[in-house]
């Protein structure tokens, strides 16, 4: 008589998990119909040609000189963007976690970079024609009060470091978001035990400080490759298609009037999943080192 009185526990643990399941339930969901099926669509397609027939024509094109180029463009404006906003949001972030800034000043950066890391696509095209364009804002002041033109200087909105320069509008706000939580867990048990030992401020960063940083800031930089590799509302939108991106030549593929090929353009997509899959297998383990880190 008393063990299902015994037994009963055992019920619970097991009801949970399969609450647990439930709740999981719409991310596995969602997973499948917007992660999982897409890519299988694009691997299968990448092998398909008009009539649905197989073939290895899509692939062998992706080696064309023009879309490797168009490759390599967006993989130059990825890592230049990266880099340079990781940089920069980097000292962002340690300005407004670390530095010692009033709290309203550190709440309105985090506010910013959370609303800002998400404005792209058509308005922020938009916002940098108005502001930095042939007749933008700022283009006109420095012009009428100043006497310089940027244009006349060799600047140009439309190009690579115009497209960049909108990409790292996004690219530093995200970075901030990204690496915060790490630079808060930096203990302060690390820094007042190096100055203890008679370490000074940059010894403490260059022995401590960022070894401890380096795998999450490696994985942010490799995370905001990622985000400007896919990019497209925002490039396509500022020039027009004057830049020769992946992102746009896929558009042009799937939907165009005249480089109307869907099946090269699956191709190049799934050309696209495969490099953000190595991006995302040298992210994990950094991250799990960091985590591991952290931990200590």
């Amino acid at each position: 008589m008393l063990l299902p009185a015994r037994d009963a526990p055992l019920a619970r643990p097991a009801r949970r998990a399969a609450w647990a399941w439930l709740g999981v339930a719409p991310f596995l969901l969602f997973a499948v119909l917007f992660l999982f099926l897409p890519s299988l669509s694009l691997f299968v397609g990448s092998f398909l040609d008009r009539q649905g027939n197989f073939t290895l024509d899509n692939i062998a094109g992706l080696f064309t000189p023009s879309l490797l180029s168009a490759y390599w463009i967006t993989i130059r404006i990825s890592l230049f963007t990266a880099v340079v906003g990781g940089i920069f949001g980097f000292f962002l972030a340690y300005a407004a976690t670390l530095s010692g800034l009033p709290r309203w000043v550190s709440d309105g950066i985090t506010t910013f970079s959370g609303v800002a890391s998400n404005f792209a696509g058509v308005p922020l095209a938009f916002a940098f024609i108005a502001t930095l364009g042939r007749l933008g804002l700022v283009t006109v002041l420095l012009r009428q009060v100043f006497g310089f033109d940027l244009y006349e200087h060799g600047f140009n909105l439309y190009s690579f470091w115009g497209l960049s320069l909108t990409y790292l509008y996004f690219q530093f706000p995200l970075m901030v978001l990204i690496i915060t939580p790490a630079l808060e867990g930096l203990r302060r048990e690390w820094r007042e035990a190096a100055e203890n030992l008679g370490a000074t401020g940059w010894q403490y960063w260059r022995y401590v400080g960022l070894p401890v940083l380096l795998p999450s800031l490696l994985g942010a930089i490799i995370l905001l490759f990622g985000n400007a590799f896919g990019a497209y509302a925002t490039a396509l939108s500022l020039t027009g298609g004057l830049i020769n991106l992946v992102t746009i030549v896929i558009g042009s593929q799937i939907k165009g009037d005249v480089l109307h090929n869907p099946g090269l353009g699956y191709a190049l997509a799934f050309g696209m999943v495969v490099v953000m899959a190595v991006c995302m297998a040298i992210y994990y383990p950094l991250r799990r080192r960091s985590e591991r880190w952290l931990r200590l």
